[in-house]
């Protein structure tokens, strides 16, 4: 597995990370725990270091099954988790107070069975928590050893700035892949300016990218893609032509579409690791193998060229969720 530094931070990762949500959060049940396990574990035997969690993922249940799962190696990787919501549940709205930062931060702690934060991002930025508070609480936590890096999640670029200037941001984590390339405008450059590594969530589309989901597919009745404008019946079967094009690349390039879909964010910048997601073992071992795939000038050409002509349908998030956003 090859690895990436997350900006000028010193912090080096397996140039993909595994999301971990998806195993108890956002995508209907949660996986069998022993399977979970098995999962995470796979990750390790195949070179993943970086594994990305939150106290929102279950909440709690996830936390607690990556501190069971990764207790043997902890050693040898770097694990990232989350604090931003009122009592750690995503629907609850946000707490970014510097009490509450500490609370997640010891009881993440404890159900990671670890005594230190490697990546501890604010999940969403608080309008009610000047930033300066947020990162000063941070600092103080990495001045006591618990924390090693901050962090943000979903931020934009006004406090990345103000929060960079009180506690260096190592990393910001926000979606960005093949359908969604907002971070292209404003955020990436800010990031590369300032030394900050980017974390894409959801690099494969939340499943869509894969090839695996059609206008006929239909999402267990507690999945948040239900609720998504993007994933509406009419937005996928207009938003397949997308995959049409990258499955017909993959196709003459001995791959599939999800691992073009994750080459080509690693090849935008030698700073960004995605952290795609999955419940199956099979998945997991061809998202990884999206590390050995060389896109050359031909086929970025190709993919810029489907990207230019094909108009994305649907916004990503409804307008509840779209309010805890680029803050």
């Amino acid at each position: 597995m090859q690895t990436r530094e997350l900006g000028r931070s010193g912090l080096r990762v397996s140039a993909l990370g595994l999301g971990c949500m998806g195993l108890s959060y956002g995508y209907g049940p949660a996986t069998d725990r022993t399977e979970a396990i098995a999962l995470l574990r796979a990750a390790v035997e195949q070179g993943v270091t970086f594994f990305d969690t939150a106290e929102a993922y279950g909440p709690f249940f996830n936390e607690e099954l990556l501190g069971e799962a990764l207790a043997p190696f902890r050693d040898q990787l770097v694990i990232a988790t989350k604090f931003g919501f009122k009592n750690g549940h995503a629907d609850a709205g946000l707490d970014s107070r510097p009490e509450r930062i500490r609370a997640v931060a010891e009881a993440s702690l404890a159900r990671l069975k670890t005594d230190r934060i490697d990546l501890f991002y604010q999940h969403r930025v608080d309008p009610n928590v000047p930033i300066e508070d947020v990162a000063g609480t941070v600092k103080d936590l990495i001045a006591e050893g618990k924390v090693k890096h901050f962090g943000l999640s979903e931020a934009g670029v006004d406090a990345i700035r103000r929060a960079h200037a009180v506690q260096p941001v190592t990393a910001l984590q926000s979606e960005y892949s093949l359908w969604w390339r907002e971070p292209e405008q404003a955020v990436l450059p800010v990031l590369e300016e300032l030394g900050i590594g980017f974390v894409p969530f959801s690099p494969l589309g939340k499943g869509f990218l894969t090839g695996a989901i059609n206008v006929d597919t239909q999402f267990a009745a507690d999945d948040f893609r239900n609720s998504m404008p993007r994933f509406a019946a009419e937005a996928r079967q207009a938003n397949q032509a997308l995959v049409d094009r990258i499955s017909a690349i993959a196709a003459d390039k001995g791959a599939t579409p999800a691992q073009i879909a994750l080459a080509w964010l690693l090849t935008r910048k030698p700073w960004i690791v995605p952290i795609p997601g999955t419940t199956k073992l099979h998945r997991l071992t061809e998202n990884l193998g999206a590390v050995a795939v060389v896109l050359g000038d031909a086929e970025l050409q190709q993919i810029g060229a489907a990207l230019d002509s094909i108009a994305i349908v649907g916004d990503r998030y409804n307008a509840e969720r779209q309010k805890l956003v680029a803050r």
